[in-house]
This record gives C-alpha cells, sequence and structure tokens, in this order.
C-alpha cells in the first residue's frame, strides 16, 4: 500500500523531471483531488503533458529512461492511445496524457501551484478543469469526486466557464447527458448547503 504522502512526493519527482525538460503540464485525477475535493486514498500520479501533434515520440522516449514502463508494449500503446503507463523507482504508478487538444492547452494555462507541504508544491488543475476532466470520464467513482469538489468549491467555482468546456467534449463523446447530470448534483449540493445555513 502507497500512502498519500508517497503519492505526492512521487508526483514532485515527475514535476522535476518535466521542468527540467522545459515541458508544461499539470497534474490532475487524485492529485489535484486532493487540493479541490475531499482527500482520498489514491496509488497512482496524473498528468497531462502538452505535447502537441507530431512530437509524441521525443516525449514519451525521454518519459521511458527516466521511468520504469508498467506494460511491455508502453511505448507503442503511448502513441496509439496517447497515455503513457510507467512508474517511479519507488512503484508509484504515473499516467501520463499526451496532451494536444485545445481544452487541454487550456487547462494546463490555467494550472497553478499548490504547497501541500512546507517547501513543496506541484502544479495542478483548475478546480473546474478537474469537474472537466471528473465529468467527462463519467465513473461512478468519478461522480463522488465531482460531488466532493462541488460541496468544497461551493461558491466559488466558475460554471459558465466548466459548462462550456463540457458541452463540446460530451458531444464527441456521445455523452451530452452528463451535462444535465451535473446540472441535478449541483442543484442538489447547492440545496443542501444553503438549508444548513
Amino acid at each position: 500500500m502507497i500512502h498519500l504522502p508517497g503519492v505526492l512526493a512521487a508526483a514532485g519527482e515527475v514535476q522535476r523531471f518535466c521542468h527540467a525538460q522545459g515541458w508544461r503540464f499539470c497534474f490532475i485525477g487524485g492529485v489535484a483531488l486532493q487540493r479541490w475535493g475531499e482527500p482520498r486514498l489514491t496509488q497512482d500520479v496524473d498528468l497531462t503533458l502538452l505535447t502537441g501533434f507530431g512530437h509524441e515520440e521525443e516525449f514519451v522516449d525521454s518519459l521511458l529512461k527516466e521511468f520504469l514502463p508498467r506494460r511491455p508494449d508502453a511505448r507503442e500503446f503511448a502513441l496509439s492511445r496517447r497515455v503513457l503507463l510507467v512508474e517511479t523507482r519507488k512503484g508509484v504508478g504515473v499516467d501520463a496524457a499526451l496532451g494536444a487538444l485545445p481544452f487541454e492547452e487550456r487547462t494546463v494555462g490555467r494550472a497553478s501551484e499548490w504547497a501541500w507541504a512546507t517547501g513543496q508544491s506541484l502544479t495542478t488543475c483548475s478546480a473546474e478543469d478537474l469537474v472537466v476532466h471528473k465529468v467527462f470520464a463519467g465513473r461512478d467513482l468519478d461522480w463522488g469526486d465531482v460531488e466532493r469538489v462541488l460541496t468544497r468549491q461551493h461558491g466559488k467555482l466558475n460554471l459558465p466557464q466548466i459548462r462550456s468546456e463540457l458541452q463540446p467534449l460530451l458531444e464527441l463523446k456521445g455523452t451530452p447527458e452528463s451535462l444535465d447530470k451535473l446540472e441535478r448534483m449541483s442543484a442538489t449540493v447547492e440545496r443542501r448547503l444553503t438549508t444548513k445555513r
């Protein structure tokens, strides 16, 4: 079992490597959830790494020199699926999404530093972009995370931005109804928190 400080330390290791390469990136998934939602156990590090289209191989090859592949065809998998699956030397999994879409560029552009311990900080996506990622993924676990972010960041989220980013992504995926589900969840959270006052 890898404890949360170990996962965050692994994220720091990845971040130092990305900085050394001059790469643009941000952490998403469980690491960002520690900042914006209710902390829960997470076993791996998810990040968006801006590679653009056509330069993926140099990013993938550099990462494979520094980190250990989690599958024998990790390079081929990354180039076809746009996700590189590696792990640190201490065994923490790293899922690096090879970003190139306009939304991914905006996500990295909106990212900011999160000081999770004295002298320790990580670059994570915004709370709004975390919601977009989670709704798009759409698993039960992701919806639970969305509710936690809506609750903890109540009154602070830019909901119009979330809607405008989500709509084209969900249409592309063929799940436009997920936006309605988000609206219902947001209204439920609003009623619950307003009643408590």
